[in-house]
């Protein structure tokens, strides 16, 4: 009895997936659009910004620095050692954020060099970057990633819950020199701490 009902159950599924397939050759490319597939699925929202296209600049204006927005993702890596990393080349040119992973030896710096050299090739490839060196690291910050549950033995039959980190690489870079921070001495954010507090106001009071 569990033969014959394993094989109608499948020639129930052969004959549901000829069905599907036919009905799918049937309908048109702009049909097929609206049918939610894996592709979908696997959109990534970062590098849909390379996509976006401005309006034409007129003539007296300055031309639009180019920008370049690249990632990597499900990397078998802390975030919170990864964001540390991303915070130290964040505002440094392209060829110094290189050279500074380069003498790193941290597993999350040769990870994040291979990602600054794919965004840099995709620069010149895709948006029409004259001087591969002439850019800089915009925006640098890791994301949380997939975090697997896992059992870790201990002795006398107990156990305890680990976690399989993952985490995401994200890069922005612009066409140009870094622009220049201005240095502030203790003394002057002190200054800007006692004025933040004066300016506040506090709901509720006399």
């Amino acid at each position: 009895m569990a033969t014959a009902m394993t094989g109608r159950g499948m020639a129930f599924i052969r004959n549901v997936s000829g069905v599907l397939h036919s009905r799918l050759q049937v309908l048109g490319p702009q049909q097929l659009s609206c049918l939610h597939t894996s592709t979908l699925l696997e959109s990534k929202n970062w590098e849909r910004s390379n996509r976006k296209v401005y309006p034409p600049q007129q003539p007296n204006d300055d031309r639009r620095p180019a920008e370049i927005h690249h990632s990597r993702r499900q990397i078998k890596y802390s975030k919170d050692k990864m964001w540390y990393l991303a915070k130290m080349i964040r505002g440094m040119s392209i060829d110094e954020a290189i050279a500074q992973l380069a003498f790193n030896d941290k597993k999350g710096a040769k990870v994040m060099k291979e990602v600054l050299e794919e965004a840099q090739e995709m620069a010149v490839k895709n948006h029409h970057v004259e001087y591969k060196s002439n850019l800089y690291v915009a925006e640098s910050f890791s994301g949380k990633g997939k975090y697997l549950k896992r059992i870790r033995y201990h002795g006398r039959g107990m156990f305890g819950i680990m976690d399989r980190v993952n985490c995401h690489y994200f890069v922005k870079l612009v066409e140009g020199s870094p622009p220049k921070t201005e240095e502030k001495t203790s003394f002057d954010q002190a200054k800007e701490y006692v004025q933040s507090l004066k300016s506040r106001t506090i709901i509720h009071s006399l």
